[in-house]
């Protein structure tokens, strides 16, 4: 009969552990748009980890190596990647048994008896019985945490690979605008050379000669503007791919090729594609959160329920040291406790309350990411259509600009118009050609932009992982390469310091 009552106990224990309070994660539903069927091959140049090839640029390439190896915001975010995996394996450890020594020798006595030595060895163990699910939430929160932290990660390279592919062809379109603000403005020089010599020569009047001037300064203010531009998006490049500040103030390096010559994709699909945006890195961190924020509310309701702790301890106990860990001496014990809250002010409720709110909020929080994630796609689909529309008609103008100012060149020379129409037309071409820079870095930054609005390549099983396993043994071989040139380096210097001694000691 006792057995039995012990049984169905130890029955019901079993079953209480392996229940936890509080909801279970479900997914929340979300009202999205049907999926289209397309063609994987429209969509694999954007599922490539290494999104940036499309362009075909060397320089880019380089530069996206050299920030994913060296760029502190991805270090950042790798590091904490690491706090919430060691935040995982503290959470489990919450569940499992705690054990301990412990020993210690001493004298004590009363005011009626002498001193006697008292000598101790034990070994403890500790196990708080998780029948409520306390703990296992806590665990399950912490794995939403660490999803949350790696796909976060993930996002911050995704952006910064976007970040300086960006910032890249901006540089390029400040590279041509500067380099037509130079070729106009050694036109200009030449036109001022021509107008000086013809008013000297009286065929013109001073007017029309400070005009010409008047206009290159123009240009050649411009020219310097744009140098300055330069300047600055140059140390911009240089803080994202990692260069240290001796790096960034030695200046950039020469960069070879002309914006046009960067490859633009001749077809870019037309319809979006829901199983990629919800399956973004930002969208999973987003859902990282709300598995965590769900776990926790079953946390929170477990503090309701009592705290139940098993201990034991087994070991020696001796008046003399010498023999403490002889049979005699042994000592044992086993305990249970129970702790169940009866007041505490309101805390219990309070904890449960923000529990449900923190839940609503990251509710919130991933819907407005799904969203966000479907207007970036759409915003970079419009874009590149009609940035591809907006670069044809520029390109159109700024030929017919070019063969205006032919003709207009022509007709002033031959005196049939005056100096201030050639000079409009001068204008309209330099500021079309300006423009046709422009169209063409935004052609290229909507292809940016509509790679990482589709997730850049990532991948909900396993992230960036092929990608981050072929840098890190790219690291590896750099950091590699790095120590043997240092020792070869120090090498030469102990050779050169022995030269030295010899040479000296000769003399």
């Amino acid at each position: 009969m006792i057995f039995k009552k012990y049984l169905l106990l130890a029955l019901g224990f079993t079953f209480l552990a392996g229940c936890a309070l509080g909801p279970n994660y479900k997914r929340p539903d979300l009202d999205l748009p049907a999926d289209v069927q397309i063609s994987a091959e429209n969509y694999s140049v954007f599922q490539n980890y290494e999104w940036w090839q499309m362009f075909a640029d060397d320089n880019l390439n380089k530069l996206e190596k050299q920030a994913l190896q060296y760029n502190r915001d991805l270090r950042m975010a790798v590091a904490r990647v690491d706090q919430a995996r060691a935040g995982v394996t503290s959470a489990v450890a919450d569940q499992l048994p705690t054990i301990g020594l412990q020993g210690g020798s001493g004298r004590a006595g009363t005011y009626y008896g002498s001193a006697q030595t008292v000598s101790s060895g034990t070994i403890a163990a500790a196990f708080e019985l998780d029948l409520w699910g306390k703990y296992r939430r806590l665990s399950e929160a912490a794995r939403g945490e660490l999803l949350a932290t790696m796909t976060a990660k993930d996002t911050v390279l995704l952006s910064l690979t976007s970040e300086v592919a960006t910032a890249y062809f901006t540089l390029r379109m400040l590279d041509a605008q500067l380099d037509i603000a130079n070729k106009t403005l050694k036109t200009r020089r030449e036109s001022v050379r021509i107008y000086n010599s013809r008013y000297n020569a009286g065929v013109i009047a001073e007017v029309d000669l400070r005009r010409v001037e008047a206009d290159m300064y123009s240009v050649e203010a411009q020219a310097k503007e744009l140098e300055l531009s330069v300047r600055k998006a140059e140390t911009a490049l240089a803080v994202l791919v990692g260069e240290s500040p001796r790096e960034i103030v030695a200046g950039a390096e020469e960069r070879s090729g002309h914006l046009r010559d960067v490859a633009v994709l001749p077809d870019v699909p037309e319809h979006l594609p829901a199983k990629f945006l919800a399956k973004r890195p930002d969208v999973r961190s987003a859902e990282g959160e709300l598995i965590a924020a769900n776990a926790r509310i079953g946390a929170a309701r477990a503090a309701y329920f009592p705290d139940i702790s098993l201990t034991g301890a087994a070991g020696y106990a001796s008046n003399e040291l010498d023999r403490l860990f002889m049979s005699p001496n042994g000592i044992w014990g086993v305990a249970a406790s129970v702790a169940q809250p009866i007041f505490a002010g309101g805390k219990i409720l309070a904890q449960n309350r923000s529990a449900k709110a923190k839940y609503q909020e990251m509710l919130a929080n991933y819907e407005k990411t799904v969203q966000t994630a479907f207007k970036e796609a759409l915003d970079a689909l419009n874009a590149n259509r009609i940035n591809r529309e907006i670069f044809d008609i520029m390109l159109k103008q700024t030929l017919a600009l070019r063969r205006s100012y032919e003709l207009t060149k022509k007709q002033e020379d031959a005196g049939l118009i005056s100096t201030m129409e050639l000079l409009d037309v001068e204008r309209n071409l330099l500021n079309a050609e300006m423009t046709l820079a422009s169209a063409r870095q935004a052609e290229l930054v909507g292809l940016v932009n509509l790679s990482k609005a589709l997730g850049g390549g990532w991948d909900e099983q396993c992230g960036f992982g092929p990608f981050e396993e072929k840098l890190r043994r790219e690291q590896e071989v750099a950091e590699l390469e790095a120590r043997l040139q240092a020792a070869e380096q120090a090498a030469q210097a102990a050779e050169q310091a022995v030269q030295a001694d010899t040479q000296s000691s000769e003399k």
